[in-house]
Formats: C-alpha cells, structure tokens, sequence
C-alpha cells in the first residue's frame, strides 16, 4: 500500500496525468504555479486583460464564457459559473476576494456584469438568472447575498420546487457601498450611491443616495 498512488500514477494515460497536474497546478501556492495559472486562463478565457491575477483553488467553469479585465484579481477558491453565452464580465481594477462564487445559473438568460474599480467581499454569492448588473466603484463586504429569484409556494398541493419562482434582473448602483451580510432579493435594486447597513435583507427597490438599514430594509436618510 506504501506506493500505492505511485503505482496509479504510473498507470494513468496521457490524457489522465494531464489532468493530474492541471490540478496540482492549480491548487499550489508557488510562483511557478501563479505563473502557469496566468498563461493558462490566458488561453481559455474569453477575454483577460492585463495585470490579472488568480489564486490557488480558483474554480472556473466555461471559461470561453468569462471575461476579466485588467488589473483583476481573483482570491484563493473563489468560483466563476457560466452557464451560458451571457457569461461572467468583470471590469478593470477589480478584486474578487476569497471563497466568493459567482453564478449566471442559467443557460440562456443569465449573466453577471461587474463594472469597473469594485471590490466584492470574502464569501460572497452573487446569482445572474435574468441578469445582475454592478457599477462601477461598488463596494461589497463579507458574506453578501444576491439572488435574482424567489420561488413560488402558494399551491400546497405541488412541490415546491415544481411552482417556479419570480425572477428578473437585479442591479447594483454605481458607488453604492453594501455592509456584511447584506442580502439583495429578486425584487429590489440598489439606487446609485446608495449605503446598505450590515446585515439588511433588502426586498424591494433602493432609491439612489440612500442610506437603508433593518429586515426589511427601511431608508433611514439621504446622502444629499
């Protein structure tokens, strides 16, 4: 049993140990791996601008879907879905902080924009079912939720998840700033400038220059 994984790799085909070390590289922390991870998402992504830097763990799933600009930095296992050709688009100057997860979550109408000069928090879920917009300046901070979808639940006799659910695009205004542990629901945008306290389960729209706070979100003043 002592070479009992040597012995599998020695066994593994081409096409196997190919596999064996994109993963490896991948997930390894040293200056040779950070260095092939940027030659490598430079050859599948869409589009990568330059000065982009991705972390060890990274998850990326239909990179031909996903374009990062320049001066991107996605932190250590963070995971980017596209599901479709509405792909993931994210600025200049942006930082993806670790174990963020972004998802279009659907095929042929979702997609994720984030604009340039943002930060999006560590454990942070942004869903795109019919689109999730984010300006430019935006600042979002730990453990964030949004999520363009709601389910139905109003016939007792089916199954939930048979009902569907309410969905439509979501956005984000440009220099709004969301405190930890936001959550953004279908129903509600985020007006520019806007500040979102932490903890606020926001349900219906925010007008711009805001300052909303409480579950649900309630305006509380202005910033003009």
């Amino acid at each position: 049993m002592n070479n009992f994984f040597t012995d599998a790799f020695n066994n593994m085909d081409d096409q196997a140990r190919e596999s064996f070390y994109k993963t490896v590289f991948l997930n390894d922390d040293s200056q040779y791996a950070q260095e092939l991870r940027q030659r490598y998402y430079k050859s599948v992504l869409k589009h990568m601008g330059e000065k982009v830097k991705i972390g060890k763990g990274v998850k990326i799933v239909n990179p031909q879907f996903i374009s990062l600009g320049d001066r991107v930095t996605v932190c250590d296992n963070s995971t980017l879905i596209a599901r479709g050709e509405g792909g993931i688009t994210i600025g200049n100057n942006v930082t993806i902080n670790d174990r963020v997860y972004l998802d279009t979550e659907r095929k042929d109408s979702g997609y994720i924009t984030v604009g340039d000069h943002c930060y999006i928090g560590t454990g942070t879920t942004l869903f795109g079912h019919l689109g999730l917009e984010i300006g430019d300046h935006v600042l979002m901070a730990q453990n964030i939720t949004v999520t363009p979808y709601s389910h139905i639940f109003s016939d007792p006799e089916k199954n939930i998840i048979s009902q569907g659910g309410h969905q439509r695009k979501v956005t984000i205004g440009r220099d709004s700033y969301l405190g930890m542990g936001v959550i953004v629901m279908y129903s509600a945008d985020i007006g520019e400038g806007s500040v979102i306290g932490a903890g606020t389960l926001v349900t219906k729209p925010i007008p711009p220059y805001s300052v909303a706070v409480g579950h649900p979100a309630r305006v509380i003043k202005k910033r003009q």
